[in-house]
């Protein structure tokens, strides 16, 4: 199934042409005739944010396998010859079981097409990568992986703030915020250390009980907080507070995933580190 009702999304233009670079022939040949899938990195969001590895796979793909949270402006660059099968989770909604994702990337890599499975962020941080080429190793099929800009340090770059600082945090932890069945079923006690960085991927839902539980166990309130919604988009908004008024400050303002939570004392720099929010629009 083809699908191909795609606009274009702002500053969509021309990818610039690729650079020379030595070919590795096992991976890299357009002609084989047996099939591969590439697992994908697409960043968060902004496309010039791609590897050119990524721009490349992307440009020689027969079939593209892609999730929601890839942005309209990379899908954008995919060339109208490819077939493309939306496959990406949304909470509760699933537009394929991840099982039947695997099996899919099998059948058509053993039909000889050359896959592109285009994954926002990393594959392998929080996007099942892992999951995906254990059965295509599994099966026998070729595979290659292509590291994204993870959420964290594309939307933290963007926001104006550094994951980690002399300063202020000598280690980061990623989180998923995405809390099963609204259960807690985390180490929080381990959250809750000195010059340490937290970031809750896909946290907006789970914020409440992200910041009850923190407190709950020991954090103090006044830790600075920031989350970010449609980071290093056009449509980027930041929205910044502490662990005791935070979910009031999201709650007053229309935010809209995908968003990342950021905790620790790094969020306090943002105010002056925006480069983003600094810059100045030409007229």
């Amino acid at each position: 199934m083809s699908e191909r009702n795609l606009a274009p999304g702002k500053g969509v233009r021309a990818w610039p042409a690729p650079v020379r670079y030595r070919a590795n022939p096992v991976t890299d040949n357009p002609n084989s005739s047996s099939g591969e899938v590439a697992l994908v990195g697409a960043g968060p969001g902004d496309p010039e944010l791609l590897t050119l590895k990524a721009w490349r796979l992307i440009q020689s793909a027969e079939v593209v396998l892609y999730d929601r949270l890839v942005s309209p402006e990379i899908m954008a660059l995919i060339p109208e010859t490819a077939e493309l099968i939306h496959v990406g989770k949304q909470r509760s909604n699933h537009t394929l079981p991840q099982d039947q994702i695997n099996a899919r990337l099998v059948e058509l890599a053993q039909q000889g097409r050359r896959v592109v499975r285009l994954k926002g962020g990393d594959p392998f941080i929080f996007g099942r990568g892992g999951e995906e080429i254990e059965t295509l190793a599994e099966a026998g099929v070729r595979f290659q992986v292509v590291p994204g800009i993870t959420a964290a340090s594309g939307c933290a770059a963007y926001a104006g703030i550094p994951l980690t600082h002399r300063d202020h945090a000598q280690s980061v932890r990623f989180v998923t915020g995405h809390l099963k069945d609204d259960t807690c079923n985390l180490p929080w006690k381990d959250f809750v250390q000195n010059n340490q960085t937290l970031v809750f991927y896909m946290g907006l839902v789970g914020l409440p009980i992200i910041c009850r539980e923190l407190s709950a166990h020991g954090m103090d309130s006044g830790m600075p907080v920031a989350l970010v919604s449609k980071g290093t988009t056009p449509d980027q908004e930041v929205i910044t507070g502490d662990l005791s008024n935070i979910v009031q400050r999201v709650s007053e303002r229309q935010v809209h995933p995908p968003t990342l939570v950021i905790i620790g004392h790094v969020v306090s720099l943002r105010e002056r580190l925006d480069w983003v929010g600094a810059v100045t629009p030409p007229a």
